[in-house]
């Protein structure tokens, strides 16, 4: 497995930052996973029941992203970041989208939690991955759209390997190469936090359950974490 590392420089801008790395192998995603569809209709069913609610951007949890997009100058209202969209979305439409089920599963716990989450299919990854800031000249094509190359800004924090962008806005959205599709079966999911003092507990507890989401469907899984302490995990 390629590894994932913090750059001093964003460790130094972020220095409370926590990263869940959720690994797994072996992945099964043609199978039925009634756990995940258990969680994803249970979000929805507190959600019209009134009993629970999607955090939105008063909620510190998604106002620290707000205010780490506009550091390096991306405006979080047009360009959300990825727990935002994603809970503004069942907040308006009263469900979540069904992708695939290991999408499908981070999604559930990104949004119960309010943490943003992603995953890249490793076999797709080339070299290690860098959270670090942009120089401008990387190269990104956006999930969904394959015949479209983007370039980020400069000083945008990305996900980046040796081939290019693999997230933009750090965790924005993600590249079309790396995708988690159904026949994915060795990704490496990520879940974040900028307030590791305030909600280090949540993302352990968060990456547990993914972590249990997924295992009952692939040959082996695992959890690390990084910080600015420990920047580097995976490899």
């Amino acid at each position: 497995m390629p590894a994932f590392r913090i750059t001093p420089a964003v460790a130094d801008a972020f220095p409370d930052t926590l990263i869940a790395l959720v690994t797994a192998t072996g992945l099964r995603g043609r199978e039925p996973w009634p756990h995940t569809t258990a969680a994803l209709e249970d979000l929805e069913q507190q959600l019209a029941d009134g009993t629970w609610h999607p955090a939105d951007e008063t909620d510190p949890r998604i106002e620290a992203w707000h205010t780490a997009y506009r550091s390096f100058g991306t405006n979080p209202r047009r360009i959300r970041p990825s727990v935002d969209a994603l809970g503004r979305r069942l907040a308006k439409k009263g469900t979540l989208p069904r992708i695939n089920p290991a999408v499908d599963s981070y999604n559930a716990v990104s949004v119960r939690h309010g943490l943003p989450a992603g995953a890249f299919d490793v076999d797709h990854v080339t070299g290690d991955v860098d959270i670090r800031y942009a120089d401008g000249t990387e190269s990104f094509t956006p999930l969904g759209e394959p015949d479209n190359v983007e370039n980020p800004k400069p000083g945008e924090i990305v996900y980046a390997d040796t081939t290019g962008v693999l997230t933009r806005h750090w965790n924005h959205r993600d590249a079309h190469r790396t995708r988690v599709t159904e026949d994915s079966t060795h990704v490496a999911c990520v879940l974040e936090t900028l307030h590791a003092t305030r909600d280090g507990d949540l993302l352990k507890v968060a990456a547990e359950e993914l972590q249990d989401l997924l295992a009952s469907h692939a040959e082996q899984t695992a959890v690390h974490f990084l910080s600015p302490a420990h920047p580097q995990a995976g490899a």
